[in-house]
């Protein structure tokens, strides 16, 4: 009689036992979502991928705001602030043993090994890129060369994976840049380290 009451109990226990973990599977993963169709209008893509890549991050001067740092809208990709002061980087922070780079508070100025750069200006401006065209632009991040044949487009901008993109995508991100407001900002030239 015993054994025939412990059966159902146990049966019953398990069954019990065994729903919290059903309920704790995974769900099925929802139906993926059919990949976007390039945007008609280029300037609309470009900005897509301009945010996306967050190119603001180092190209738009920053403000303070009373919960850290936000972007400068009124100069928006504009680059490093030509009249924001860089202070030199405390002695031995930069090292095999510390740190590799460090940047100022626009996050416009960046120090290493290889010298202090700024980030340029990007708006259609003179002082930025009012004479490129979109071909140039693309040389640019197809070589790592300054309008694809000048100097080096030095750390951190990350050209290599710029390159990486379309002519299409690179043409929309020119078409963006071309279509912001021009901003008169002439960016400081890049200091060799011996210069920092």
């Amino acid at each position: 009689m015993r054994r025939a009451i412990l059966v159902p109990v146990a049966a019953l226990a398990l069954t019990l036992a065994a729903q919290p973990f059903a309920a704790q599977a995974p769900a099925a993963k929802p139906a993926a979502k059919p990949a976007a169709k390039p945007a008609a209008d280029p300037v609309a893509r470009g900005k897509y991928l301009v945010v996306f890549g967050g190119c603001s991050d180092c190209h738009t001067p920053k403000v303070l705001l009373p919960n850290g740092i936000g972007l400068d809208s009124s100069r928006l990709l504009s680059g490093h602030p030509a009249t924001a002061p860089v202070a030199p980087p405390p002695v031995g922070m930069l090292s095999p043993q510390g740190w590799i780079a460090a940047t100022n508070v626009h996050l416009t100025a960046w120090v290493g090994p290889w010298g202090v750069t700024f980030a340029a200006n990007l708006t259609p401006d003179a002082t930025g890129l009012g004479s490129w065209t979109d071909s140039v632009f693309i040389r640019a991040m197809r070589t790592g060369k300054h309008m694809g044949v000048g100097r080096d487009i030095l750390p951190p901008m990350p050209w290599t994976s710029m390159a990486s993109l379309t002519d299409e995508d690179l043409k929309a991100i020119f078409a963006f840049l071309k279509s912001l407001k021009p901003v008169n900002n002439v960016v400081p030239a890049a200091m060799t380290p011996s210069l920092r």
